[in-house]
């Protein structure tokens, strides 16, 4: 792994127009989990929302911060994590957050997903879906096509001691208006980022991983992101 173990990396595919951008947290990660006493499967869980927080809040063009907040009606009740424009983290679990479970998800039985954009100064937007899918990266997915009608993937993962993350985002057509040649490039990246195994995402750096991927694909890298754990809350 690179030294630096807690930021976001996003990158530009040069001859398609897609977007992605990969996140790895471990130092912000334990201290988000740290004095809870939560189990490692509620902390895997935990850590798939910081994932995909941290990713879904470099859409911002403004300050503010995103949240992303599960309800249900099984084990765990609460689940919110939230991102900063300044790329700082934090979250809580309420429910039964000693509980284990071989599949994460499963604690989050017949609930709803929000995403909350909230702009410092500014108008407050929140959309709404139910947790009916098999995964928390396949209702982002769903979200992110519904409301911003663009192709989007997730790809999620988390253990007790740290959270990583994967997206890929079909751009509006500037390089390629041919939309059977989009299709194909979208279905090109997507499927080698099928490839990936959850210990890849935790366990590999960047630059690393995306060269695995698409070392046959032309790619623009970004500086990363550096992302730190922050609660403003007194004792």
């Amino acid at each position: 792994m690179d030294e630096m173990t807690d930021f976001s990396k996003r990158f530009l595919f040069e001859q398609a127009d897609i977007r992605g951008e990969t996140v790895s947290l471990r130092q912000s990660f334990e201290e988000l989990t740290e004095n809870h006493g939560y189990s490692d499967t509620v902390k895997a869980l935990i850590g798939q929302f910081a994932a995909a927080v941290v990713l879904i809040s470099n859409n911002l063009k403004y300050r503010g911060k995103i949240i992303l907040q599960a309800q249900s009606s099984g084990p765990i009740s609460l689940l919110m994590v939230e991102c900063t424009s300044d790329s700082t983290i934090r979250g809580i679990v309420r429910g039964d957050t000693n509980i284990d479970s071989d599949d994460p998800w499963m604690l989050l039985n017949e609930g709803q997903l929000a995403i909350t954009i909230e702009r410092e100064n500014g108008p407050r937007y929140q959309g709404i879906i139910a947790l009916d899918t098999e995964s928390l990266a396949s209702a982002l997915d769903n979200y992110f096509l519904q409301s911003e009608q663009l192709n989007t993937r997730f790809w999620l993962t988390a253990n007790s001691r740290c959270a990583a993350g994967l997206m890929l985002q079909q751009l509006p057509a500037q390089l390629n208006q041919d939309a059977s040649a989009r299709e194909d490039q979208w279905q090109h990246t997507v499927v080698l980022a099928e490839t990936i195994e959850a210990s890849d995402l935790l366990t590999l750096a960047p630059d690393t991983l995306l060269y695995r991927l698409y070392h046959q694909d032309p790619i623009r890298l970004f500086a990363p992101t550096p992302v730190g754990f922050h609660c403003p809350c007194n004792r």
